[in-house]
């Protein structure tokens, strides 16, 4: 297997399971409604602001490896568009689902040697960075999903 179907697994299973931390975005969103989404705990970020920053970042590196150039900029990456009904937050959810597999779809089609070239600019580093980084990014917010869920 190539590294990048096996990043390609590894990030289908932080969304669906089956990695090695044995907990995924699937499971842990699976049953939360739109108004424990929305739901502040004290200083917390909510959970529906934390699916919107996790794709937040999946979606431009996504169109980066489809030709398009980086747009993406971090004092951005908290504004959840309103969320004040459950087919809201569906929306929400389907977006980071959808994407998600856009990715990984993106990422098995990679040639290895892709991996060690620069992502869109020298500054932001390679593939291979950007890649793991980003699925490094949702395990970090996979878990405060998880505890967040647990002080609802």
């Amino acid at each position: 297997m190539s590294i990048a179907a096996q990043l390609a697994k590894q990030l289908r299973a932080v969304y669906t399971g089956g990695n090695w931390t044995g907990v995924c975005l699937k499971d842990a969103l699976t049953g939360v409604t739109w108004q424990q989404a929305t739901q502040q705990v004290n200083s917390l970020n909510t959970i529906a602001k934390l699916v919107y920053h996790i794709n937040y970042y999946v979606d431009p590196i996504c169109k980066v490896m489809q030709g398009d150039t980086l747009n993406a900029h971090d004092k951005y990456s908290f504004d959840c568009p309103p969320i004040t009904s459950e087919k809201d937050w569906e929306h929400l959810v389907n977006k980071l689902w959808a994407d998600g597999e856009t990715l990984a779809s993106l990422i098995e089609k990679l040639p290895d040697s892709k991996l060690t070239e620069t992502f869109a600019d020298e500054k932001y580093g390679t593939y291979l960075r950007n890649l793991t980084g980003v699925i490094e990014h949702i395990h970090y917010h996979l878990g405060q999903i998880v505890i967040i869920k647990k002080l609802i």
